[in-house]
């Protein structure tokens, strides 16, 4: 490939991913699947890393992060960069437009409401101020103390939605473009959430998390924070400085023939440069219309993908801007309408433990009742003990408790200055509050969980569904709706109890006549006749699976061998590992199960397996995954065939599977096997296989 080549496919690369960009991040129609982009990035990287002289400052691969700083250096602002003052309440919205009235008034515009107000959601995130130069972005600062902030240019050029070029070529030569870095819930989640499992500190909120990644002194890590970008505003905009006085110089500069007269329409303006404007900001006929915006945001406000925390109106016309001037730090011309407080201070005053569905045991917070989001909140949870080392917290602790709109409320941190004398540690129970069962933490895991899954009534309803599904016993007549109501009704209390159940039990229950009742117990008859694999599935074993289940089965032949083997011979079944193996370790060491257990094994049967020779297992240690639908079979069939001939039969592909099985309209799971060169088999192919 030629040089020119080269820079007229790089050139090419440029301006393709830009304008993806500025679909994605602006307009909010990609156009686009994310698989072709990632490609164009990936064929630009390669041909910079080969020819390095042709890559640019404001190439979309600079925003992947670059090397560490030692430190930021300070950026001084060209402009004051000002903070807002508050209104939090209706009246004292009025106090202010009166005081703007009075104020214009006195500068000669008589209407006091009915000039036009910029309306906007008060992102809660990190402002920042971007400067282009011949539009090219060169340099991004924080807000620091509104005169000098600091300089975190490479970390902002990572931020996918920031444009390293501007759109079009109607620009000044210089354009400084102030607004609010953040990070949206999605991300703020989806981080804490890999933090925890890292044994790493989540974040309090998704500001904490925007300000932290901006102040990342190695951008790379910067790169992989998922940071959003909304514009609220304009700084210095016109020439080149060309003084040292940058402040004397920089009124001297603007250029007020290419700026608009409107607030909001210099936010249009800055669009169609090609950086992003939050989607809610609305242009307000007049004041009056000010109080339903900021009802219909705070009710938008749960539902919209960014935290907010109230909102901000801007008077519009920036000669009436001009005429009202600021404060020593602050504009006349605008406010933050903030929301309620969501955060207040209340005393822990004990500890309770819930037990879940599925045997979790969760501390609840009882607190002293404070009202806070517009409600009285008096419990919160406390997640785990992870959640609990985390917070530092205690009993007779000050908390701050947080609720947001018709979210759970969450203890956000402890004021450990406030700690009194009669602080307790919270202690986790030994056994289940609920059955008395022991309690353990599985390795890798955060919850403490109740073991006796086939006895505590915490776990009844969700044992016996799943004794009772499809792939279990799969009992006919017995759905989800119908467990419950013979457990509300105290008819069954474990999966045992099923079998107990007789005709005239089950025709006087509600919505249930003679023939449904007969149907339920012909189907549980039935049900007493299963197999080894069914039966060890249908205890509900923790990560116990179908394929986990049908080795076990097939390795120890009988279930007694299954009951008394040790974790180190369980770990010797093709797929059990040592959490697996330790869970029916435990499953079997706790008695309530077992005494459940043994009147099953009373009431139900199966047939012997017998040992199969590697010649009856043709597929043996072969790996097999099925996609798409399957015409000719079911795909449980498919499944039960194959591992009849000693395939393994896993749900998802990877480096170590043999062969994928596609039926038609099969997806994700046919690219990645075609990507790792995984050898791929039709049904009919399949089939023939099967002999």
């Amino acid at each position: 490939m030629s040089e020119q080549t080269v820079i007229n496919r790089i050139t090419e690369i440029c301006q393709l991913i830009s304008h993806y960009n500025h679909q994605y991040y602006v307009l909010d129609e990609p156009s686009v699947p994310d698989a072709e982009y990632d490609r164009l990035m990936r064929e630009l990287i390669t041909l910079e890393t080969q020819h390095p002289e042709l890559k640019t400052i404001d190439s979309p691969s600079q925003k992947v992060g670059g090397v560490a700083l030692k430190s930021f250096s300070q950026v001084t602002h060209q402009l004051p960069m000002l903070s807002l003052d508050n209104v939090f309440s209706e009246q004292e919205w009025l106090a202010f437009v009166k005081r703007l009235g009075d104020r214009l008034t006195r500068g000669g515009v008589k209407s006091t409401l009915d000039f036009a107000i910029c309306a906007e959601p008060k992102l809660d995130g990190l402002a920042v101020s971007i400067r282009y130069e011949k539009g090219v972005f060169v340099q991004a600062a924080t807000r620091g103390d509104g005169m000098v902030g600091e300089n975190i240019t490479e970390n902002v050029r990572t931020i996918k939605s920031i444009p390293l070029r501007l759109q079009g070529q109607s620009f000044p030569d210089v354009l400084e473009v102030r607004g609010e870095v953040f990070m949206p819930k999605a991300s703020f989640e989806a981080l804490n959430k890999q933090a925890i499992k890292k044994g790493d500190k989540a974040f309090a909120n998704p500001r904490n998390a925007a300000a932290g990644s901006l102040r990342q002194l190695d951008s790379k890590i910067t790169a992989k924070r998922n940071l959003a970008f909304y514009a609220y505003g304009i700084g210095f905009v016109g020439a080149m400085p060309k003084t040292d006085d940058l402040a004397e110089n920089a009124v001297a500069s603007i250029d007020e023939s290419w700026l608009a007269s409107s607030h909001y329409q210099r936010l249009c303006q800055i669009k169609a440069l090609g950086l992003p404007m939050c989607p809610e900001v609305r242009l307000l006929k007049n004041a009056k219309e000010v109080e339903a915006f900021y009802q219909d945001i705070l009710q938008q406000r749960e539902s919209l993908s960014y935290e907010i925390d109230g909102t901000v109106f801007k008077v519009d016309d920036i000669a009436l801007q001009e005429k009202l001037g600021f404060v020593a730090r602050a504009p006349r011309w605008a406010t933050a309408y903030k929301f309620p407080a969501q955060e207040e201070l209340t005393i822990l005053e004990s500890v309770d433990f819930q037990v879940g569905r599925t045997g979790a045991i969760t501390p609840v917070a009882r607190l002293k009742p404070i009202f806070v989001g517009g409600v009285t909140v008096s419990n919160a949870t406390l997640h785990n003990q992870d959640e609990i080392d985390r917070l530092g917290i205690q009993i007779n602790d000050t908390v701050i408790i947080r609720r947001a709109g018709d979210v759970i409320p969450q203890i956000v941190s402890v004021v450990i200055e406030r700690r009194p004398e009669n602080a307790a540690v919270i202690v986790f129970p030994s056994e289940c509050p609920v059955c008395q069962s022991a309690v353990l933490k599985a390795e890798g895991e955060a919850v403490l969980r109740c073991t006796g899954g086939l006895y505590c009534q915490a776990q009844r309803k969700e044992a016996i569904k799943h004794f009772a599904s499809r792939k279990a016993l799969d009992v006919d007549g017995l759905g989800d709706k119908l467990v419950e109501q013979l457990v509300d009704e105290g008819l069954i209390k474990t999966p045992a109890d099923l079998f107990k159940l007789t005709e005239l039990d089950v025709s006087t229950m509600e919505r249930m006549g003679q023939k449904s009742a007969t149907n339920l117990i012909k189907g549980l008859d039935a049900a007493r006749a299963t197999t080894l694999a069914k039966f060890i599935y249908a205890l509900g074993i923790r990560e116990v699976g179908e394929t986990t289940a049908a080795n076990l089965a097939q390795y120890f032949l009988n279930f007694a061998a299954i009951k008394s083997a040790s974790a180190e011979q369980l770990q010797q079944v093709p797929d059990v590992g040592v959490i697996v193996a330790k869970n029916i370790v435990n499953f079997f060491a706790e008695e309530h199960n077992v005494e459940v257990v043994k009147e099953l094994e009373g009431i139900m049967s199966w047939p012997d397996i017998e040992r199969k020779s590697d010649d009856e297992l043709p597929l043996k240690d072969q790996t097999f995954v099925l996609t798409g639908t399957l015409s000719k079979m079911g795909r449980n069939e498919a499944k039960a065939a194959l591992q009849a001939l000693g395939a393994k039969v896993s749900g998802s592909v990877s480096a170590k599977t043999n062969y994928l099985v596609a039926g038609e309209k099969a997806g994700s799971k046919l690219v990645k096997a075609q990507d790792l060169g995984v050898s791929v088999l039709t049904e009919d192919e399949m089939i023939a296989l099967l002999g």
